[in-house]
């Protein structure tokens, strides 16, 4: 496997923040979520491609968050929080859609094997 970005347009600090941010199982909704956009909905690899699938995550990750019914206050700042997440996945998708392709993207495959490995 290459641990190459050099064909790939992100930047190395998005490894990082992949790796240091999501917990494994993220990591794979990360990956899964990044297979449907490249190989169904003919997204294009990109820093926006990234930035979709992450906060695509971390939207998920709320939804399995469940604050008991008497905390207000977290229930109030999970409802913010959410809102700000889900605005980022629309633009992300919606600058995602402009340049979308007729077929998938031919650096997919590398763009996941590049978040696939751990180092």
């Amino acid at each position: 496997m290459r641990n190459d970005l050099s064909d790939l347009p992100l930047r190395k600090e998005l490894k990082g923040k992949f790796l240091r941010d999501l917990n494994p199982s993220e990591r794979l909704f990360f990956l899964k979520k990044a297979k449907e956009a490249i190989l169904l909905k003919g997204y294009q690899v990109s820093e926006d491609l990234f930035h979709f699938c992450y906060y695509s995550t971390l939207l998920e990750r709320f939804r399995n968050i469940r604050p008991h019914l008497d905390e207000g206050v977290l229930r109030f700042l999970l409802v913010e929080g959410k809102k700000e997440v889900e605005e980022e996945v629309r633009a992300h998708e919606a600058r995602l859609e402009e340049t979308k392709l007729t077929v998938p993207d031919k650096k997919g495959a590398q763009f996941i094997e590049y978040f696939t490995e751990q180092s």
